[in-house]
């Protein structure tokens, strides 16, 4: 059987789509699916031991019970924490969207499961003329949208699943990720959502003083996300 796969994208950055990968990953491997992680764009990257590593792909390899080699889990990795396509450009790197798709694959085969981490939000550039939805149409995945609950959520969550849904692309459910302890009315705010987005709501992870993905694993359902895994080899 072919191996699920979902492209995680956020409605912004400094949101939770790692945090809400990673819980993802350790709902899956609960669930006995064999799990592997790919963040293939990462920018905000130091060298140890002679391997440039990032902070957001080391948890997510903490979180996924099958382990990728560092090319295929993170094809590009740029060492300073800018934008992507800037942070390349200075690297004279090229963001191919071909070599990620080949990298999927090669996860796919692996796992049964895949989890594919967007950078940013869904819009960021790639280059001048290629942007992270590109890439997720190129890979073609179902989206998985991590909307950060804080002041202003409501447009920047409606308007990412337009986005989304103009390039045909399933919107496969989302999450409320509580970013912000202090948002006034917060509860009315996610109601706001559920009425306006037309997709499960996966779950709403709770403000936690410190990131731990397994503890955002129990606010989460994914059976909408697994039922047509109905395995556990």
């Amino acid at each position: 059987m072919t191996a699920l796969s979902y492209f995680v994208a956020g409605t912004d950055t400094e949101i939770g789509k790692t945090l809400v990968s990673s819980a993802l990953l350790h709902g899956f491997a609960r669930a006995g699916l064999r799990a592997a992680v790919m963040k293939p764009i990462a920018s905000g990257a130091v060298e140890r031991d002679g391997l440039l590593h990032n902070d957001d792909a080391d948890q997510l390899d903490a979180a996924a019970n099958v382990a990728l080699p560092n090319e295929i889990r993170t094809p590009f990795m740029m060492r300073e924490p800018i934008a992507p396509h800037i942070a390349a450009a200075r690297e004279g790197i090229k963001l191919d969207i071909a070599r990620i798709v080949e990298a999927h694959k090669t996860a796919s085969a692996k796992a049964d499961i895949v989890v594919v981490e967007g950078v940013g939000g869904f819009r960021v550039p790639l280059d001048d003329t290629h942007d992270t939805a590109d890439l997720a149409v190129a890979l073609n995945l179902p989206v998985v949208l991590v909307v950060g609950m804080r002041l202003g959520c409501i447009s920047h969550a409606l308007l990412t699943v337009e986005a989304i849904m103009s390039r045909g692309l399933t919107l496969a459910g989302w999450v409320a990720n509580r970013v912000d302890p202090t948002m006034l009315y917060p509860d009315e705010n996610l109601e706001t959502l559920r009425a306006r987005i037309d997709a499960p709501l996966l779950g709403v992870i709770p403000h936690l003083a410190s990131p731990d993905a397994a503890r955002a694993a129990d606010s989460l359902d994914i059976g909408v996300l697994t039922h047509p895994l109905h395995r556990k080899d």
